[in-house]
This record gives C-alpha cells, structure tokens and sequence, in this order.
C-alpha cells in the first residue's frame, strides 16, 4: 500500500492510497469463500451451492463487500499509522477499483489537532486568603431577613422607599406604545403593578412623580426613555403615563431571633448564624477551587498553540449563540435589541467556543499521559444524582442521555474534572493577601 497525506485545511487531510492489485485479489478470493460458505440458493442447502452459481449470482454484492473491506480497513491502517485521530466519517472519492488492478481512494477528513503538551506540572496559581467575617454573616442573615420581608398596607402619601401598587397606561407621540415598539407590551398597560419608589427603578425619573400620591390617586407622568433603553425603538422618545394608586405598600423585616431562625429549620438564632457561617465556608472554598481552576486553564491555554476543526468550531459556536441569546430572552431583552447585536454575540461565541475545544484537547490529551480514567461507578453516580434532581428513573435518564450524546458530555465533564484535580494537587499555590474591596 502506498499513501500520500496533504493537508488541505485546519485539522482537515486529503489522504490518497493506493492497493496493490495482488491485495485487492486477496481480498475479493476472501469475500468469495466467505459467500460460497454462508450464500441460499434454490435447490441447494445454505453453504452447499456450486462455487460458480455463487460467483454469478452474488457478483455485483461480492465486489460491493470487497471494496468496502478494503476500503475501511486500510483507511482504519493508515489513520494509525499515522497517527492521526479522525472525527466523524470521511468523504470518499475518485475510487477505481475492480478484480486484477489496483484499488485507488481518496479520503478527505477531519483529525484531532496534533500539538506537544505543554508542561502541566508546577503550574503558578496566586489565591487569595479569605475567611468568613461577622460582616459576612451578619449580610448572609440580612438576606433572610429578606426573604421573610411582609408588605404592608399603609395609608399614607408615597414615600422613598415604598412599593406602589398602580394601574397605568402609556403613550408615544400619543400612540399606544405597542405601535412604535411591538414587544413592549408590557410598558403599553398593566394592572396592579408594583413599583419599588426609587429614582432608577422602572423608567427613571417614573417614581420620582408618584412621590407624595395616596390611594385612588390619579396622575400623569412624563418621561423621557433613555439613550440606551432596553427597547431601542423608545430610546430618547417622550412618553405619557396616566396612572392610578392602587395601594401603598411598606416592607416589614422580621426581628432576628429564635422565631425567625425556626421558620428556616433552625432551633434557635445561634444554630442559625452556625448554619450561615458553614454555609459562606463552603461558598468560599467553592469560589477559591473555581478560581484555582480558570487559572490553571489560562496557563495552560498560553502555552501552546494549535489549529482547530472548523467543524467543531461551528457546531460548538452555534451553541454558545443559542446560550447567548436565551440567557438574554429570559432577562427580558426585546428580539430586536438581541438581533442588533447578532455580529457581537457571534464574535464572543466563536471566541468562547474556541476556548472550550482547546481545552478540551489539552485536558483530554493530559487524561491520556496520565492514565486518568473516568470508572463505571464514577459515572452511575453521576447519573444517579441527576436523576434524583430531574426526578427521572435512572434508566430512563441513561437512555435519554445516550441519545442526546449527553451521557459523553457527563464522562468528559468527570475526566476533566479529575485532570483538574490532578492539576491543582501538583500547582505551585501563592497565598497572598486579599486584594481591597
């Protein structure tokens, strides 16, 4: 077999071969004995049918079996003779190929990238040295309090810091709102909506004129939308609200006590801030390993450099568009502000996405020199503590992942994992002082 490989894009070979014509008849002889032992033909027991009536009639299928052996396996000999590590199915072309002549096949395909590992042991890491503070368990408790908090009716005029409970409407150059921005319902109309009475909060400057208002109120409020507005259409435009109080709502904060420290489960106060004060511990811990972690993948990824499978690129970049764009749909930004940022969020995505194959290969890569395994047990527990969360039957799940080519994801995501927990043991740690706030 002779075999010329070029490269014809990033990560993407042409590869030609040639087979010498005494393989190919090898292998059709090979093809023929195995038809003769297994073909039915009428009149005959399966295997007992004359040689020749087998050739003849199974002639088209035997040269079809014949090509596509020699096709896959010298195809599968080159890749590892090469060393080379394909992705996906590779693209066949310009075959010649018959009984008596040499076969010839072209294959273009696309391969892991080929690079040195950089050195990954030792690597520097600066972390900082945090503790828990009483200033951090007394915000921690604050936050509860919070989400204890009752609003209140109260009748007196709006002050700062209260909630408004209103009905309104609004216009644009005395047209519903709706019609210069579409997808602004929500600023068109709304009944019983709360406002929080601060000056940024909604539109700015809305509240500021509901100031001093008492229930069954009635007032007008003009407003100029912002340069940078949310919805574009609106942005430096006028706009009119008529508005109605409906209440005036205050927020209570329970008193830190026992009381409040049992609506969370605690027996007391003190078990409480015991809770809190483990609770930030572990947050902290958490924070540092991830931080450890975005460090040692920086260095890694400066210290090597490799081209990418275009393929993988797309794929994995059209993905991070879709996160991109999700995550700003569920944040409540209009379609149109998203579309008019399509060229930026592609920008980042690719750049995001290139990141993510890198180290997908780098950490891959070190899996391998290290013998770093990723167990069946390892992975069942993994599937086991989904399936409690997604409230799935465990087999259900590993069927449903198999399909998505979720469950390759999980096993990556743990051999990662483990490189990283690898990485951290042997990095060079620099405990320095906590930057100032």
């Amino acid at each position: 077999m002779s075999t010329t490989i070029q490269d014809v894009g990033p990560c993407k070979k042409l590869v030609r071969v040639e087979i010498e014509a005494a393989a190919v008849d090898k292998a059709f002889e090979a093809t023929r004995a195995e038809f003769v032992r297994h073909a039915s033909l009428p009149g005959f027991r399966p295997g007992k049918a004359p040689r020749h009536l087998v050739e003849r009639t199974f002639a088209d299928r035997i040269a079809e079996e014949t090509k596509r052996k020699l096709l896959n396996d010298h195809y599968r000999q080159v890749m590892e003779e090469h060393k080379l590590r394909p992705l996906g199915t590779p693209h066949i072309e310009d075959v010649e190929f018959g009984p008596g002549k040499p076969m010839v096949f072209a294959a273009t395909v696309e391969v892991e990238p080929q690079f040195e590992l950089p050195d990954y042991q030792g690597l520097p890491v600066r972390r900082e040295k945090r503790a828990v503070t009483e200033e951090d368990i007394v915000r921690a408790l604050d936050v509860l309090r919070e989400q204890r908090a009752e609003f209140v009716d109260v009748d007196r005029p709006l002050q700062t810091g209260d909630y408004a409970v209103v009905n309104y409407t609004g216009t644009c150059d005395g047209k519903p709102i709706t019609d210069i921005a579409p997808t602004a319902r929500g600023l068109t109309a709304q009944k019983e909506f709360w406002l929080l009475m601060q000056t940024e909060h909604f539109i700015p400057g809305f509240t500021d004129q509901l100031l001093g208002a008492v229930k069954g109120d009635k007032r007008t409020v003009t407003v100029t939308f912002p340069a940078d507005f949310v919805s574009s259409e609106l942005a430096g435009r006028l706009g009119v609200y008529e508005v109605e109080i409906v209440a005036t709502k205050e927020k209570r904060l329970p008193v830190l006590d026992d009381a409040l420290a049992q609506t969370y489960g605690a027996e007391n106060l003190a078990k409480l801030r015991e809770g809190v004060r483990q609770d930030l511990e572990k947050e902290l811990e958490r924070k540092a390993k991830k931080e450890t972690r975005n460090q040692l993948l920086a260095t890694l990824l400066g210290r090597v450099q490799f081209d990418l499978p275009e393929s993988l690129v797309e794929t994995e970049t059209r993905g991070a568009v879709y996160d991109i764009v999700k995550a700003n749909a569920d944040r409540g930004v209009p379609k149109e502000a998203i579309d008019g940022k399509k060229d930026e969020i592609y920008s980042v995505a690719n750049r995001s996405a290139r990141e993510r194959l890198k180290i997908t290969f780098i950490l891959s890569r070190i899996a391998e020199a290290e013998k770093i395994t990723v167990t069946n047990e390892e992975l069942s527990q993994q599937v086991l503590y989904l399936a409690a969360q997604r409230r799935e039957k465990p087999e259900k799940l590993v069927k449903e992942m198999r399909e998505s080519g979720e469950l390759a994801e999980l096993h990556r995501q743990i051999l990662h994992s483990k490189v990283l927990d690898l990485l951290e043991e042997k990095a060079q740690i620099e405990e320095v002082p906590m930057a100032p706030a």
